[in-house]
């Protein structure tokens, strides 16, 4: 047992020095972390007139059978086509958007009776000539448009309109970061994070209206004034102060 023990403590002291030769270890250095950060967010508005127009065009025809309801506003949706072309405009800036065909009944004496059938058909068309735009309406009315339910204005270059909001909403949050920062007695040292915030918006200045078959024969160019459309970004910016 004392052999046992001298030679623990003989190897336990020779390797004493091969433990002092070998280099130490640097401890890990600490990252530092900055939790300075400042959160503002921005707004950028861009004021354009408009230069483009929506506006959705409707057809109805009732008719004893169906098949007579559907031939006729087939009829009369194929006179508002050739109307709009021969205005100008495009074919590709005509769409259907809904064809519709149903009964319509009477009810009397608590009996329900079949009246007929009505057919629907409803195009959104484009107009890129905006000053137009009530000369078109009208000469579609003219041709067999029933219903004009809508007319929403925009630009033909929006994303040129956005880049710019968006601009204004970086340099509206950075400006809002620097005060917050100047109220702490610190200053902007880096912007960490910009987040545009996206939200769902309506179309442009809607602006509802209705003409009927019966104002047809006297419809004359629409007074229509499309005013001036807001492009709105919104940004969140993080910057870190110092």
């Amino acid at each position: 047992m004392a052999r046992v023990a001298v030679s623990v403590l003989l190897m336990a002291v020779a390797a004493a020095p091969l433990r002092a030769q070998q280099p130490l270890t640097p401890p890990p250095v600490q990252q530092r972390t900055d939790d300075s950060v400042v959160v503002s967010t921005g707004e950028g508005v861009v004021r354009r007139a408009p230069d483009r127009a929506w506006v959705m065009l409707a057809a109805e025809s009732r008719a004893r059978t169906p098949q007579d309801a559907q031939r006729q506003n087939a009829e009369a949706m194929e006179a508002v086509t050739n109307r709009l072309k021969s205005a100008g405009v495009a074919a590709d800036a005509i769409q259907t958007t809904m064809f519709d065909l149903q009964p319509e009944f009477d009810y009397a004496n608590g009996k329900q009776t079949l009246r007929g059938y009505v057919a629907r058909n409803q195009l959104q068309v484009r107009v890129d000539a905006l000053p137009r735009l009530g000369e078109i309406i009208a000469s579609a009315v003219g041709s067999g448009a029933t219903n004009v339910s809508g007319v929403r204005f925009d630009l033909k270059d929006r994303e040129a309109a956005e880049r710019e909001a968006l601009r204004l909403a970086v340099a509206d949050a950075r400006s809002r970061a620097e005060a917050a920062a100047r109220g702490a007695n610190m200053s902007v040292d880096r912007v960490v994070r910009i987040e545009e915030q996206r939200e769902f918006v309506p179309p442009p200045r809607p602006m509802m209206t209705a003409m009927r078959a019966d104002v047809a024969d006297r419809a004359v160019a629409v007074p229509i004034e499309a005013g001036e459309i807001d492009i709105r970004i919104h940004v969140s910016m993080t910057s870190a102060i110092k």
